[in-house]
């Protein structure tokens, strides 16, 4: 290579001592240089000012060659790249390369390699989690990273989640316990451990490294929340609100604060202003006051608080999840939101019932670019359909007439709005849908699930003004024969579609149907429904549960492109199924539990295609034939007709099966359970009920299926004892034996906690052995369930409760039948103690007093149904040897329902057990 001898010394520190100094190369023509050729010329590009492409992988090689023949330009060109790099949002540089850039930069003393490491990875640590290299990061890159201030994480959890992760890959046994102690201790005070849910908390207890911090945690959300509770006029007083303080960067593009009962207005506020003013007294106490009486119905035209400091924003924020944040009141807050996050495009509130009507449309004319927002919460149990009721009285708890005139008097422009899910929202009236349908144009997915106060007549009208539906989920609703009617009718403003040509209706809302869920609407007639399935050819996900479907209806389908299908609960016989089944060969969820007919022998039918219009064969297997022949499932739900001779044939589908339920009429047998692991590897969920089980053939499950999360066992018959749950998995989070073991003792129980240690829902009924002490079996084994059900379990709470109030993150809860010993006062304690409790149900045959004390609105917490069942003497008698005593029995004689949501507490008594 040739290269002029001026142009090296003036550009090289390397060549200037080489040649102008006393070596021998001075005064030669030619010299040698012993280097990777590749990087050489690059550096020779460099110092001819040729351009260089600078990439991860080649950027340490060029910044080696360029220190180590001292080109300055070389080294300013990696800066100037490094720089801009570290600078951007998004994997620019694959973390091994970053890691190894990193040990390089230590290795030579690079000034500026630690600080953009640590600013890049800050930036990307969503991405970087994912990384199957995150485990490789350095202790001393990792803890830089974690205290730069561009740190962006979509909440507190997913940073301990990493960190976890990272201590679990970088703790080794050979090294020194103080040395491991230093590091997850270093690590683990990084965490705002004031911001973590309280269900993630708690299920750490028993964790290695956060198990006292996670004591902490949970003593610090009751501090904050007793501190509201008192009625303090300074909410924030006495209280280091930087533990509360939402991290958020400029590269922020999700806040998650779900599932944190301790979050309040007043901290969602403070973490919206600049970091300075969190400690000034004088404010804090100002926002205290002004949110002290926020329950009350004038705070719903809450404003900009007066002399508030500027609102920081942050413009890449386009999801917010305020899930499960009871003490979050969103009507104040929405003027926040619209402020800090301008690109808002997400918000989930789901189970925060104090959203109102109002609330949403306040929400669609703050934040004009909104198109999803989720207001889900727990559905009345008590839907008209499915129940008998007694009586029933409704008692307003907010002011209802003011509210719903003030919304229409809201000059709201068109919303952007393209996903609205109500679902569960009882207080949802036909006024509200109306106006919701009037501003909501643009509206293509709506969940109505459960919203039990609609009319079939407002659904209707929705219909006829949202053009652009596609998706509509209306389950356990007043839909009927006038919403089919609006789908069905020719809709000239939305155009016609391509799917429907030469059809009658060319443009109907029911030709453009993505989704239909109508599970539970038995106001549908025949022919009603046959006309909208006739329609509906573009369907992909279709739930008819519990309908008076009949097989006309599936006949007239003549879609292809069904993903979901439920048809559980109906009468549909196998030949109707089997006819939908070959024609939707992308068919993945089915769900035909409870479904008589399937077991049936059927007669032929005229509309049926050739190949089963024998009815010599209409029997199960055809069903069974064509799924196997034709599809891929990953969940199924069967009944009736379902055999082991059935799962034999569907063996080609079911390979990658990750949920199945077998229910009353299906029978498997013991040989085919045995196999069931091998036939579908990756299933995750495995629930049967009424089967004939054995201990070999749940060990087999529970030993071989790796990523199995939920098992249910309900009302099976077979010789099983402990030695089925003697195998330690940790993957296992819910699990259900009801009626399955008898034998279970408190020793028995213990065992469970050990081998299935990491359970988030555990339900037991007739487990007569057990008593008070299992209390502290269960709080100390599992402290982080959501769920706990104990029915007609011997004595568990016989002497009280006092352990079970240490499971403080449990939301769903059923102690029935365990003992009476339960005080008048506890379902107020319950709700107090454990401040995520949205569901209670309890029998009066356990309370010590003989009633129960019901919280008022105020008192209740973030408790929305309580259930209370009832029983009433019967004499009955039973057979001992050749005598016959009598004694009395306890029947179930009603069940009182109690629900409130944001406007209203609805008192029902009806005759079934819920």
């Amino acid at each position: 290579m040739q290269a002029h001898r001026k142009r090296l010394i003036e550009r090289s520190s390397y060549f200037r001592g080489l040649l102008c100094g006393s070596f021998s190369e001075s005064c030669l023509d030619c010299i040698s240089i012993q280097w990777n050729l590749e990087t050489f010329i690059n550096v020779m590009k460099s110092i001819y000012s040729f351009p260089l492409d600078i990439t991860s992988q080649n950027f340490i090689h060029l910044l080696e060659g360029a220190l180590y023949f001292g080109v300055e330009s070389l080294v300013l060109k990696c800066r100037t790249w490094f720089s801009l790099i570290s600078s951007s949002k998004g994997p620019a540089v694959l973390l091994d390369d970053l890691i190894n850039i990193w040990n390089f930069g230590l290795e030579h003393a690079i000034d500026f390699v630690p600080e953009l490491c640590a600013s890049y990875l800050a930036r990307n640590f969503m991405w970087a989690m994912s990384s199957t290299f995150f485990g490789d990061i350095p202790y001393s890159l990792l803890i830089l990273c974690i205290k730069h201030p561009h740190l962006t994480v979509d909440s507190e959890m997913r940073l301990a989640d990493a960190i976890f992760v990272w201590l679990e890959n970088n703790t080794e046994q050979s090294e020194s316990l103080s040395k491991n102690k230093e590091l997850s201790v270093d690590l683990l005070k990084q965490i705002r451990i004031s911001l973590l849910p309280l269900w993630f908390v708690a299920g750490k207890k028993n964790s290695d490294y956060f198990s006292e911090l996670a004591d902490v945690s949970i003593d610090s959300t009751f501090k904050v929340m007793k501190i509201r509770t008192k009625g303090s006029i300074d909410p924030l007083e006495d209280y280091d609100s930087n533990h509360l303080r939402i991290r958020l960067t400029e590269f922020s593009e999700k806040v998650d604060v779900s599932g944190c009962p301790q979050l309040s207005s007043e901290f969602l506020i403070l973490s919206l202003l600049p970091s300075s003013y969190s400690t000034d007294s004088t404010l804090r106490k100002s926002i205290g006051k002004s949110f002290l009486n926020i329950g009350r119905a004038d705070r719903d035209q809450c404003q900009i608080l007066p002399g508030l400091p500027p609102i920081l924003s942050f413009e890449a924020v386009q999801e917010v999840d305020m899930s499960k944040c009871p003490r979050l009141h969103l009507e104040p807050a929405i003027e926040y939101i619209s402020l800090s996050f301008p690109s808002l495009r997400t918000l989930k509130a789901a189970y925060i019932s104090n959203f109102k009507t109002s609330t949403l449309l306040k929400l669609m004319h703050k934040c004009p670019q909104i198109n999803e927002v989720d207001l889900t919460v727990d559905a009345s149990p008590v839907i008209p359909t499915q129940v008998s009721v007694l009586s029933s009285s409704s008692l307003a708890i907010v002011p209802t007439i003011s509210n719903r005139s003030s919304i229409f008097r809201l000059e709201t422009t068109p919303s952007t709005i393209t996903k609205l899910t109500l679902q569960g929202r009882s207080n949802i009236c036909d006024m509200d849908l109306q106006y919701i349908s009037e501003i909501s144009v643009s509206l293509q997915y709506i969940n109505l699930n459960g919203c039990i106060s609609l009319t079939d007549l407002s659904i209707s009208n929705l219909l006829r003004r949202c053009v652009k539906l596609n998706s509509i989920l209306v389950c356990d609703t007043s839909f009927g024969v006038d919403s089919i009617l609006a789908l069905c009718s020719a809709n000239f403003s939305f155009g016609s579609s391509a799917a429907c040509l030469g059809k009658q209706h060319l443009d109907s809302l029911a030709c453009n149907l993505q989704t239909l869920h109508m599970g539970g609407c038995r106001g549908v007639d025949e022919s009603s429904l046959l006309k909208l399935l006739s329609q509906a050819k573009q369907l992909q996900s279709l739930c008819l549960r519990e309908t008076h479907v009949v097989d006309d209806v599936l006949y007239s389908f003549s879609g292809s492109s069904l993903v979901t299908l439920d048809i559980s609960n109906t009468m549909i016989c196998v030949a109707a199924l089997a006819h939908i089944v070959q024609r939707n060969p992308d068919l993945k969820y089915l769900n035909a539990r409870g479904c008589r007919r399937l077991s049936q022998l059927e007669t032929s039918h005229t509309g049926l295609d050739s190949s089963f219009s024998s009815s010599s064969s209409r029997s199960c297997n055809q069903l069974h034939i064509a799924l196997g022949n034709a599809c891929r499932l990953e969940e199924v739900a069967f009944g009736w007709g379902f055999s082991g001779f059935s799962l034999v044939i569907l063996e080609p589908a079911l390979m990658s099966l990750r949920s199945i339920t077998v229910g009353l009429g299906g029978s498997l047998g013991e040989d085919v359970l045995r196999c069931l692991p091998m036939v579908c590897p990756m299933l995750e969920s495995v629930n049967l009920y009424f089967q004939v089980i054995s201990d070999a053939a749940i060990v087999n499950i529970i030993e071989s299926l790796k990523h199995l999360q939920v098992l249910a066992l309900c009302y099976c018959f077979g010789d099983i004892s402990i030695l089925s749950f003697k195998f330690v998995t940790k993957n296992l989070r819910k699990l259900k034996l009801e009626r399955v073991t008898p034998w279970m003792t408190n020793n028995d129980l213990g065992i469970l906690t050990q081998n299935f240690s990491n359970l988030i829902e555990l339900s037991l009924t007739g487990c007569k052995l057990l008593n008070s002490d299992c209390q502290q079996l269960i709080s100390h084994g599992w402290p982080g369930l959501i769920s706990l059900s104990l029915e007609d379990c011997g004595e568990v709470t016989a002497n009280g409760i006092s352990f079970l109030f240490d499971c403080v993150a449990i939301e769903d809860l059923v102690l029935r039948h365990n003992g009476p010993g339960l005080q008048k006062s506890f379902v107020l304690d319950a709700a107090s103690k454990m401040p995520m409790l949205r569901r209670i149900s309890l029998d009066m045959c356990d309370a010590s007093e003989g009633d129960f004390d019901i919280p008022d609105y105020m008192d209740r917490f973030f408790l929305n149904t309580v259930k209370i069942a009832r029983c009433r003497p019967q004499r009955g008698s039973v057979d001992v040897g050749l005598l016959k005593t009598s004694r009395r029995l306890l029947v179930h004689k009603e069940t009182l329902v109690l629900v409130w949501n944001s406007e209203n507490f609805v008192r029902t008594v009806i005759k079934e057990r819920l």
